[in-house]
């Protein structure tokens, strides 16, 4: 197994440290959203880095190890291994207000007897975050940057999101808003790459980093980002099942989508290296596709019966002797609740991919039709979740996104139908599997689509 968490612990004192952690933070991190071993104990623990913002506030890099599902049936279970990210507040009484951050009392080493919470709840441990992003330097080994052209204005009243699932967000007064990589891997993270580089190009369909920090030690690798926070929008999932909800039509919509979809992968594509189109590029895809589709049918026995007209759309792939786009950076992850709309213009968001998988993967170039696929199983997602369903919904919906998508980037993508329909497949696969091991009671939704894939003649 790759090994994508952050390695060589470094720090002072972090021995005696986690004598009064460990404990807590092996019960506390498995109940967490963002901890990716759900439901699995903490085997192993170990402090990579340690500072002190504050006295009573502490900065850490946590590596895990726990315990994996089993590659398949027969197999030994495998152990994973994670870099979380934590700052932690130390009082001897917390008081009531934060409560409900509240992580345990210490019992051994220096911490004993005091009480440990998330100091991301505590408005002052927030609130010092955002200072030392306004100002720009350093504390042991995180590093602040700030972008000049920005100007972040002092005080500002922070508020956690309690929405988040692999991240944290905290909103500064309606003005900017701070991403917190929870999980953390080595390299730069693509929601600041990407961003900071789409600003360059002028492209303002993507909010702007404003500031942000990274670590040097153990590895280099991107902390959080400070945005504008784009208060009056809403998320594109949000208005989509209103306008289910209203029977409004939703295709107006839908075309500025994808027009604001064409803008963006223009941009990237101009900020960015191409890699040229190849042949061999579509056998590749097809082959890591007809993986992930073995891994799910041994995971999720409800695909078996669609699994040989799946992979028609694999092998339909494969088959291509020419590619007729060049590779490029995308968003990677793109769907309804990745956009926003504010007034009549929709903006563009969360480039960090899908957090679980190395962030050398999520950076490489792949075809921009991935992510075309992502929005037209989202529309579909949609009209599914809400009774009674609505297919021709949700079929306006992906007409409009293309037909935007193509007047704005001068081709249209379903022009490459095999290549659509492969990756519409393979997403429609990873949500069978997401769903079963997440929110069995959703699995009808992707299934749905799996039936009609496999189908497709």
């Amino acid at each position: 197994m790759a090994n994508t968490a952050l390695q060589r612990p470094s720090g002072l004192d972090t021995a005696p440290l986690l004598t009064s952690l460990a404990e807590l933070l092996r019960a506390w991190l498995p109940r967490q959203r963002w901890f990716a071993g759900k439901g699995r104990p903490v085997t192993d623990l170990t402090l990579l880095s340690t500072t002190e913002l504050y006295p009573g506030c502490l900065h850490l890099l946590v590596r895990t190890e726990h315990l994996g599902p089993p590659a398949h049936a027969g197999t030994a279970t495998p152990v994973a291994e994670d870099c979380y990210q934590l700052l932690l507040g130390v009082r001897e009484v917390l008081p009531p207000r934060l409560a409900h951050a509240f992580i345990g009392r210490a019992s051994a080493g220096p911490l004993a007897d005091l009480t440990v919470y998330d100091a991301f709840h505590d408005p002052k441990a927030a609130g010092l975050l955002l200072e030392r992003l306004r100002r720009s330097g350093n504390a042991g080994p995180l590093r602040f940057e700030r972008d000049p052209r920005f100007t972040v204005p002092p005080g500002l009243t922070p508020r956690l999101l309690d929405a988040e699932q692999s991240n944290s967000s905290l909103v500064y007064g309606d003005a900017f808003i701070l991403k917190v990589f929870r999980r953390v891997q080595p390299g730069i993270n693509p929601d600041l790459e990407v961003p900071r580089a789409l600003a360059r190009q002028g492209c303002t369909r993507v909010p702007a980093p404003a500031a942000w920090f990274h670590t040097s030690e153990p590895q280099e690798a991107t902390l959080g980002v400070l945005q504008p926070y784009l208060r009056d929008a809403a998320d594109g999932w949000t208005l989509a099942l209103e306008s289910l909800g209203s029977r409004k039509d939703f295709t107006g919509e839908a075309y500025e989508l994808g027009r604001a979809t064409a803008e963006v992968h223009l941009a990237l594509a101009t900020a960015f290296p191409l890699d040229s189109p190849s042949p061999y590029r579509n056998k590749a895809l097809a082959d890591a596709m007809h993986e992930r589709l073995d891994a799910a049918v041994r995971s999720v026995p409800e695909l078996r019966p669609h699994a040989a007209g799946l992979r028609s759309a694999f092998d339909a792939l494969a088959a291509l002797d020419s590619a007729l786009r060049p590779a490029q950076r995308i968003h990677g992850d793109l769907h309804l609740g990745q956009v926003l709309r504010a007034g009549q213009r929709w903006s563009v968001i969360d480039f960090e991919g899908e957090p679980a998988r190395p962030i050398s993967e999520r950076r490489r170039v792949q075809s921009p039709v991935r992510d075309v696929a992502g929005m037209l199983r989202s529309f579909d997602y949609a009209a599914r979740s809400r009774q009674p369903w609505r297919p021709e919904w949700a079929e306006r919906c992906r007409e409009a996104f293309c037909a935007g998508y193509a007047v704005a980037a001068d081709w249209d993508p379903r022009e490459e139908p095999e290549l659509l329909r492969a990756y519409e497949t393979d997403r429609a696969v990873y949500e069978v599997l997401y769903e079963a091991r997440h929110r069995p009671d959703w699995l009808p939704v992707p299934m749905a689509a799996v039936g009609r894939l496999a189908d497709h003649p």
